[in-house]
């Protein structure tokens, strides 16, 4: 049986590689965590140390061969990038052996992951996050945290919008913005100018 590489995922889901550059030359992200990875390889081209957490068993398969990890990355890093590729098969909503000195929680994807994981982050640290789960909405209801950019992008290609953020993540429909609604629909709600995704950071002497 043939195991899968982040290869062939990037065939369909894209490269994220410009996303992750840019969040890490903009802040200096230099250890990432990332549940519900499953094949996305594409923030260790740009980050240094990144723990990838999963449960599936094709992706356990991915991690466990270092020589199909190098291959992928190979040509593909930035300088200092991908020094530390690490696997975790867990369910990241239950409790995970990790310390709490991330600097990079990603959520895409992939469900709730800052409701369970955000004991993880670091002080200061960020949260990366889209609306596919509701994800991105419940962070945008957590006081703790502070919108700083949205992603936008096209093909391959991304950009960190930091201009007039107070235009992002106005619902569309008046109470839409309901943690516990969004919760039970585990779908993001509708804004009225939209984004890939939205960089959270959690606020000074904020912990979980």
């Amino acid at each position: 049986m043939s195991t899968p590489t982040w290869s062939t995922y990037r065939e369909s889901i894209g490269d994220r590689s410009g996303l992750f550059a840019a969040v890490a030359r903009e802040w200096g992200t230099a250890r990432a965590l990332y549940p519900g990875s499953y094949l996305d390889l594409s923030p260790s081209t740009a980050i240094a140390s990144v723990t990838y957490v999963d449960t599936d068993k094709r992706t356990e398969r991915f991690f466990a061969d270092p020589a199909l990890v190098a291959a992928d990355l190979d040509g593909r890093t930035l300088p200092g990038a991908g020094a530390e590729v690490r696997f975790l098969r867990a369910d990241y909503t239950s409790t995970l052996p990790l310390a709490a000195d991330f600097d990079l929680l990603v959520s895409l994807y992939a469900g709730p992951v800052w409701e369970h994981c955000q004991q993880h982050l670091a002080p200061d640290g960020l949260l990366l996050a889209n609306t596919s789960h509701g994800d991105a909405s419940l962070a945008a209801l957590d006081g703790s945290l502070e919108l700083v950019a949205a992603v936008q992008h096209t093909g391959d290609r991304y950009r960190l919008d930091t201009a007039d953020l107070a235009s992002y993540l106005q619902p569309r429909k008046s109470g839409a913005a309901d943690s516990e609604l969004i919760r039970q629909s585990g779908r993001g709600i509708a804004y009225t100018r939209s984004a890939f995704a939205y960089l959270f950071r959690r606020r000074a002497g904020q912990a979980a």
